[in-house]
């Protein structure tokens, strides 16, 4: 069908056929964006994108993007709507759509009864929601009927448990959770919250400096597990600024920001800071979602939530993440291994990081293009200063070397825990469309209490509640953030999720041991269904 002008109204059943012919949809202010040509140059990747395609994606948009960023969007404009959207199921969650074939047949422009073959895989009580279907059946395949049965059981509890939590998901509900949002998004850029303090950064500098060279002192007395203790903290206190710069959240410049974090993760991290990007944005999109937030998907190690025991496909990895039988012996003892294995996440980082790098991952188009090159490049560097100049040329013996790289990655085992924390125990159910973005993150996000003077420690990742809601935000701003996020909280009646340090990690290794017990469950189920069958036929 032929494209309407910018200022047409476009009807919700004639989105719908655009996108059932493959275009990328999605709504910004009332306007309808076509992004298909913008998503190849998308820094933060294209399944961001795909995610928000068919919604509404205003709150999304404005508090992840720069103001020029926002402006730019403008010429991707190819009409406009009139109301309040109502959200489509995108077709990377499995969303179904219908061609719109008939202009003079009638639109469905009342779009509060939008048509079943759109929503019906929406509601939060459908358990087989039709994600990745032709996958998902095969996934299906490799489960029993009574092992489903249990998982789906598990499945309803916890929705309807969560369901009882949280606010209705009525579009009266919803909508002035979305409008005092937006409030609450004026009013933090009114108090000037989005400027960077750059003096708390002169001292964050000061302080990593003197981190380093302490390391170095002790590396030339030869007191090699302290200097390599100094060396692990020195990389953990460089990721909360590199974390800070990939949000865009110092200078608010892409180029100027995009360089911080690169140099800070590559020639003196070994990371890449593109690979972080491109799976850190998809999990602020579809936070804590089992099938789409792949830092959740932690199989064989961890099973973060029920569903895992049932053979999920990562519509991010473009796989199935079966539950195998290496899983099925290491999920049962997760709340055990829970730190150790942690201890070894640096590890996985590089190797991820030279995937995404030689794989040629990132955008290879437009203001990032030249982004995959100088992290190589600073890769290199890294371990040419690190693993020659430091650990072989200036420890003596193999087994000095070996404790030195390992205890310097050890320490960095705390880090990990703070990325965690924030998300292991919270809610991983898929309320539907309907539910507004700042819910969502609340509802999936709790935030560590610590005193002011402990900012430095947690670098910020301890309003991850905030940090979601307000992504731009310098962590140095969070604090005073949080204040106004209270108010939000309590006069909308989300619950703010706000454990200590040490209750939030009971809470934490609780969430893991009763995935465990589920485990345990759901294999006891197996072996019955095994020795029935053996029954059955004589063995």
């Amino acid at each position: 069908m032929t494209l309407p002008r910018k200022d047409q109204v476009l009807s919700p059943r004639e989105i719908e056929g655009l996108i059932a012919a493959g275009q990328s949809i999605v709504i910004v202010n009332q306007k309808v964006l076509r992004v298909d040509s913008w998503i190849p140059y998308h820094p933060g990747g294209h399944k961001t994108i795909q995610h928000m395609v068919g919604k509404d994606a205003t709150d999304e948009f404005t508090v992840f993007h720069s103001e020029e960023t926002i402006q730019m969007a403008d010429r991707y404009q190819i009409g406009r709507i009139e109301g309040r959207w109502r959200n489509f199921v995108p077709p990377i969650q499995g969303g179904q759509f219908r061609p719109y074939i008939d202009d003079k047949a009638p639109s469905d422009s009342n779009h509060d009864a939008p048509t079943p073959s759109v929503i019906n895989k929406s509601q939060p009580n459908d358990d087989d929601d039709g994600r990745l279907n032709p996958v998902r059946q095969a996934a299906t395949e490799l489960n029993t009927k009574e092992a489903m049965t249990f998982l789906d059981s598990q499945t309803k509890e916890e929705i309807s448990l969560t369901l009882t939590r949280y606010p209705s998901l009525d579009e009266a509900t919803q909508g002035d959770i979305i409008k005092k949002y937006q409030h609450l998004h004026d009013q933090i850029q009114a108090e000037g919250l989005y400027n960077c303090n750059y003096m708390a950064y002169a001292k964050e500098f000061g302080r990593c400096s003197l981190i380093f060279s302490a390391m170095l002192l002790f590396l030339h007395y030869g007191w090699y597990c302290t200097s390599a203790i100094f060396l692990g903290f020195f990389w953990s206190q460089l990721v909360f600024s590199a974390h800070d710069a990939a949000h865009m959240a110092i200078t608010h410049n892409f180029t100027i920001d995009s360089l911080i974090g690169m140099i800070i993760a590559a020639p003196i991290g070994g990371l890449s800071l593109g690979w972080w990007k491109r799976t850190h944005n998809v999990h602020h999109i579809v936070t804590n979602a089992p099938e789409h937030d792949p830092d959740n998907q932690h199989l064989p190690f961890f099973a973060v939530n029920h569903r895992f025991l049932g053979n999920l496909f990562s519509s991010y990895h473009e796989r199935l993440m079966p539950y195998t039988s290496a899983a099925s012996r290491l999920v049962p003892y997760q709340a055990y291994l829970y730190y150790p294995v942690l201890m070894f996440g640096r590890f996985n980082l590089y190797v991820q990081s030279w995937i995404f790098l030689i794989q040629a991952q990132g955008p290879r188009k437009g203001p990032a293009w030249w982004h995959r090159h100088f992290e190589i490049v600073g890769n290199l560097l890294f371990w040419l200063w690190f693993g020659y100049g430091l650990v072989y040329r200036s420890i003596p013996t193999a087994w000095d070397r070996f404790v030195f790289v390992m205890i310097s990655h050890m320490v960095t085992m705390p880090l990990h825990v703070q990325f965690t924390l924030s998300h292991f125990a919270m809610s991983t159910m898929d309320l539907g469309p309907s539910e507004s973005f700042a819910q969502r993150m609340l509802r999936t996000t709790m935030d560590i209490d610590c005193p002011e003077w402990l900012d430095w420690i947690h670098g910020g990742l301890q309003f991850q509640a905030i940090h979601h809601l307000f992504p731009r935000v310098p962590r140095h701003n969070l604090r005073r953030t949080q204040k106004l996020v209270l108010e939000f909280c309590r006069d909308v009646g989300i619950p703010y999720a706000l454990y200590g340090f040490v209750d939030g990690n009971q809470k934490v290794v609780g969430s893991l041991a009763e995935v465990s017990r589920q485990a345990a469950i759901l294999a006891k189920c197996q072996r019955t269904i095994a020795e029935r069958g053996d029954l059955l036929y004589g063995r």
